[in-house]
Protein backbone atom coordinates (compact mmCIF):
# COMPACT_ATOMS: atom_id res chain seq x y z
CA UNK A 1 0.00 0.00 0.00
CA UNK A 2 2.89 2.16 1.27
CA UNK A 3 4.72 1.40 -2.29
CA UNK A 4 1.79 2.06 -4.26
CA UNK A 5 1.31 5.40 -2.91
CA UNK A 6 4.94 6.46 -3.12
CA UNK A 7 4.61 6.05 -7.08
CA UNK A 8 2.07 7.44 -7.44
CA UNK A 9 3.00 10.24 -5.40
CA UNK A 10 6.22 10.11 -7.54
CA UNK A 11 4.45 10.10 -11.04
CA UNK A 12 2.15 12.92 -10.03
CA UNK A 13 5.62 15.56 -8.88
CA UNK A 14 6.81 13.92 -11.66
CA UNK A 15 3.97 15.82 -13.84
CA UNK A 16 4.26 18.84 -11.91
CA UNK A 17 7.84 19.33 -12.86
CA UNK A 18 7.68 17.97 -15.92
CA UNK A 19 4.89 20.97 -17.11
CA UNK A 20 7.37 23.50 -15.34
CA UNK A 21 10.41 22.84 -17.18
CA UNK A 22 10.27 24.27 -20.32
CA UNK A 23 11.47 27.42 -18.93
CA UNK A 24 13.97 25.63 -17.23
CA UNK A 25 15.13 23.44 -20.49
CA UNK A 26 15.91 26.58 -22.07
CA UNK A 27 17.54 28.17 -19.81
CA UNK A 28 19.66 24.88 -19.76
CA UNK A 29 20.18 24.80 -22.99
CA UNK A 30 21.21 28.63 -23.40
CA UNK A 31 23.29 28.85 -20.43
CA UNK A 32 24.43 25.04 -19.87
CA UNK A 33 25.21 25.80 -16.38
CA UNK A 34 25.99 23.28 -13.11
CA UNK A 35 22.23 22.51 -12.31
CA UNK A 36 23.58 19.81 -9.13
CA UNK A 37 22.49 22.09 -6.30
CA UNK A 38 19.58 23.65 -8.13
CA UNK A 39 19.63 27.24 -10.24
CA UNK A 40 18.77 30.88 -9.63
CA UNK A 41 17.29 32.25 -12.35
CA UNK A 42 16.96 36.08 -12.18
CA UNK A 43 14.61 37.87 -15.28
CA UNK A 44 15.40 41.68 -14.92
CA UNK A 45 12.86 42.26 -17.85
CA UNK A 46 10.01 40.45 -16.01
CA UNK A 47 11.32 41.82 -12.49
CA UNK A 48 11.41 38.02 -10.96
CA UNK A 49 13.33 35.31 -9.86
CA UNK A 50 12.85 31.81 -9.90
CA UNK A 51 14.50 28.67 -7.73
CA UNK A 52 14.75 25.75 -9.27
CA UNK A 53 15.79 22.26 -7.73
CA UNK A 54 18.51 19.90 -9.11
CA UNK A 55 15.80 18.07 -11.21
CA UNK A 56 14.89 21.46 -12.87
CA UNK A 57 11.42 21.75 -10.84
CA UNK A 58 10.39 25.06 -10.43
CA UNK A 59 10.15 25.09 -6.98
CA UNK A 60 9.12 29.06 -6.11
CA UNK A 61 8.75 32.29 -8.14
CA UNK A 62 10.17 35.80 -6.52
CA UNK A 63 9.43 39.18 -7.42
CA UNK A 64 12.07 41.59 -7.00
CA UNK A 65 13.62 44.92 -8.30
CA UNK A 66 17.19 45.37 -10.14
CA UNK A 67 19.48 47.94 -11.29
CA UNK A 68 18.32 51.27 -12.19
CA UNK A 69 20.36 51.39 -15.32
CA UNK A 70 20.11 48.75 -18.41
CA UNK A 71 22.65 46.56 -19.05
CA UNK A 72 25.61 44.88 -18.16
CA UNK A 73 27.48 46.03 -15.13
CA UNK A 74 31.20 47.53 -16.67
CA UNK A 75 32.03 49.25 -13.48
CA UNK A 76 31.32 49.94 -9.99
CA UNK A 77 29.03 53.14 -9.56
CA UNK A 78 27.19 52.32 -12.96
CA UNK A 79 23.74 51.27 -11.36
CA UNK A 80 23.10 48.05 -13.71
CA UNK A 81 22.93 44.72 -12.42
CA UNK A 82 25.78 42.03 -13.55
CA UNK A 83 24.73 39.42 -16.39
CA UNK A 84 25.51 35.83 -17.11
CA UNK A 85 26.14 32.77 -15.16
CA UNK A 86 27.51 33.08 -11.67
CA UNK A 87 27.25 31.28 -8.10
CA UNK A 88 26.61 31.91 -4.88
CA UNK A 89 29.83 32.88 -2.79
CA UNK A 90 28.41 33.61 0.66
CA UNK A 91 25.06 33.65 2.59
CA UNK A 92 25.61 36.37 5.28
CA UNK A 93 23.62 37.95 7.91
CA UNK A 94 22.82 41.32 7.31
CA UNK A 95 20.05 42.28 9.53
CA UNK A 96 22.62 45.13 10.90
CA UNK A 97 23.79 46.29 7.81
CA UNK A 98 22.75 49.81 6.46
CA UNK A 99 23.15 51.87 3.59
CA UNK A 100 23.54 55.52 2.27
CA UNK A 101 22.06 55.43 -0.91
CA UNK A 102 22.73 59.10 -1.66
CA UNK A 103 19.01 59.85 -2.76
CA UNK A 104 18.80 62.81 0.13
CA UNK A 105 17.71 60.40 2.88
CA UNK A 106 21.18 59.69 4.64
CA UNK A 107 22.29 56.25 6.14
CA UNK A 108 19.30 53.79 6.54
CA UNK A 109 19.49 51.10 9.05
CA UNK A 110 18.22 47.63 8.00
CA UNK A 111 18.47 48.80 4.07
CA UNK A 112 19.40 44.73 2.94
CA UNK A 113 17.25 43.10 4.78
CA UNK A 114 17.88 39.94 7.09
CA UNK A 115 20.38 38.37 4.59
CA UNK A 116 23.10 39.28 1.83
CA UNK A 117 23.50 36.05 -0.69
CA UNK A 118 26.80 37.58 -2.13
CA UNK A 119 27.09 36.24 -5.39
CA UNK A 120 30.74 35.56 -7.40
CA UNK A 121 30.34 38.05 -10.03
CA UNK A 122 33.83 39.84 -10.37
CA UNK A 123 31.99 42.76 -8.85
CA UNK A 124 32.36 43.38 -5.09
CA UNK A 125 29.49 43.85 -3.08
CA UNK A 126 26.80 42.31 -6.02
CA UNK A 127 24.13 39.98 -4.52
CA UNK A 128 20.52 39.21 -3.62
CA UNK A 129 19.17 41.01 -0.32
CA UNK A 130 15.97 41.79 1.39
CA UNK A 131 15.10 45.49 1.24
CA UNK A 132 14.06 48.57 3.64
CA UNK A 133 11.34 49.60 0.91
CA UNK A 134 9.32 47.02 -0.46
CA UNK A 135 7.34 49.21 -3.00
CA UNK A 136 10.54 49.65 -4.86
CA UNK A 137 9.77 45.34 -6.03
CA UNK A 138 8.72 45.59 -9.96
CA UNK A 139 11.05 48.64 -10.63
CA UNK A 140 14.67 49.34 -11.34
CA UNK A 141 15.50 50.58 -8.23
CA UNK A 142 19.16 49.68 -7.12
CA UNK A 143 22.93 50.00 -7.34
CA UNK A 144 23.29 46.57 -9.31
CA UNK A 145 22.21 44.08 -6.64
CA UNK A 146 19.31 41.85 -6.79
CA UNK A 147 16.23 43.08 -3.77
CA UNK A 148 13.94 40.75 -2.58
CA UNK A 149 10.73 41.28 0.07
CA UNK A 150 12.15 40.67 3.45
CA UNK A 151 9.51 37.89 4.06
CA UNK A 152 10.69 36.39 0.62
CA UNK A 153 13.72 36.59 1.27
CA UNK A 154 13.15 34.29 4.67
CA UNK A 155 11.47 31.53 2.33
CA UNK A 156 13.89 31.91 -0.20
CA UNK A 157 17.06 31.61 1.64
CA UNK A 158 15.85 27.86 2.62
CA UNK A 159 16.51 26.92 -1.23
CA UNK A 160 19.62 28.23 -1.19
CA UNK A 161 23.05 26.68 -0.93
CA UNK A 162 27.00 27.62 -1.27
CA UNK A 163 28.15 27.06 -5.01
CA UNK A 164 24.56 27.08 -6.07
CA UNK A 165 24.51 28.22 -9.94
CA UNK A 166 22.97 32.28 -10.75
CA UNK A 167 21.84 32.83 -13.91
CA UNK A 168 20.94 36.64 -14.59
CA UNK A 169 19.20 37.27 -18.10
CA UNK A 170 20.38 40.06 -20.41
CA UNK A 171 18.42 42.80 -20.52
CA UNK A 172 16.09 43.17 -24.05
Amino acid sequence: MVRKFLLIAFFVMTGFCLSAKTGFDTIVETYNPDTSKGLIYIDKNDFKLCVYDSLGCLVKEFPIACGKNYGHKKRKGDYKTPEGVFSVQQIQDSQKWGHDFHDGNGFIKHAYGPWFIRLKTGFNGIGIHGTHAPESIGTRATEGCIRLRNEDLEEMIQMVQLGMTVIIEKDK
